[in-house]
């Protein structure tokens, strides 16, 4: 049975500080004209947020305020180096939230369609965690292949998941991290990955079963890189070279900002949107 009804409470989470107050402002506003009608809750990922809270409350963005001294803890106990990266666990807070079913999204991302039609989809056993990008690199090492549970399974980018607080919870991680820490240090990628290990271990640990954008929505592409090649612009927003619509551009691993890709004019148009409503 599906895990929703018509009484389910669905919503979009981000996690943003004012070091990312660049990225902020155009995904706000890439919300704001796609998917204003859910709601957008705000992590924060730490207390540097001034402009953010600003920012949140321009485009009623829910504030979470959540107590999050568990999760930082695990985060600490996994990570004892590098305390302002390992706080991309916060993303973890999204299942905590008063929804029955979340989509996290990263920061560095702009949505092109409304994401309404993606909820539904998730069944217990059969579509418990949907995501769009596969990672093959930052996810597992070599000794990946001395477990039979990760034997196939699909690595996945974190940036963005769809999943239910009654399917993964936070309690789910932390139940397999005390049962599986070392498992999950054994075969962790090192090289200043934090959460897409954990999230990705968690997942397979538990064996739950996975599908993309394109399995679960009728001429949905899993095409999301901010480098695609093939990608066509139209009126109703981008479509893969297969035609196919593509939901938001993720600008995964980036070091600068958009300049002369395919998707950077849309990411600019939108910065510059959000500059002048933050002004006003």
């Amino acid at each position: 049975m599906p895990v929703n009804n018509h009484k389910d409470k669905h919503g979009i989470a981000i996690v943003a500080n004012d070091k990312v107050f660049h990225w902020l402002l155009p995904f706000l506003e890439s919300y704001r004209a796609t998917n204003s009608g859910l709601p957008l809750h705000l992590i924060p990922f730490d207390n540097n947020v001034a402009a953010t809270r600003r920012a949140a409350e321009r485009y009623g963005a829910i504030w979470v305020d959540d107590e999050m001294a568990e999760l930082d803890a695990l985060a600490r106990r996994l990570y004892p180096f590098f305390p302002q990266h390992r706080r991309r666990l916060r993303k973890l807070q999204a299942l905590a939230l008063p929804l029955d079913q979340v989509i996290y999204v990263d920061v560095d991302t702009i949505l092109f369609r409304d994401f309404r039609n993606l909820f539904g989809k998730l069944r217990p056993a059969e579509a418990d965690f949907v995501i769009a990008s596969t990672s093959e690199d930052y996810v597992y090492n070599r000794r990946r292949g001395e477990h039979a549970f990760l034997s196939g399974a699909t690595l996945f980018n974190d940036g963005f998941f769809l999943t239910s607080r009654n399917i993964l919870s936070l309690a789910d991680i932390q139940r397999v991290i005390d049962a599986d820490e070392d498992l999950f240090h054994e075969v962790r990628k090192r090289g200043m990955l934090f959460a897409q290990p954990l999230v990705n271990f968690v997942v397979h640990r538990l064996g739950l079963k996975l599908l993309t954008l394109a399995d679960c929505v009728p001429n949905a592409s899993n095409e999301s890189f901010y480098k695609a090649e093939g990608v066509r612009l139209s009126e109703n927003g981008p479509l893969d070279w297969e035609g196919r619509e593509i939901y938001f551009a993720h600008w995964a691993g980036a070091v600068g900002r958009p300049k002369r890709r395919i998707f950077d004019s849309l990411w600019q148009e939108y910065a510059q949107r959000a500059r002048i409503r933050m002004a006003v």
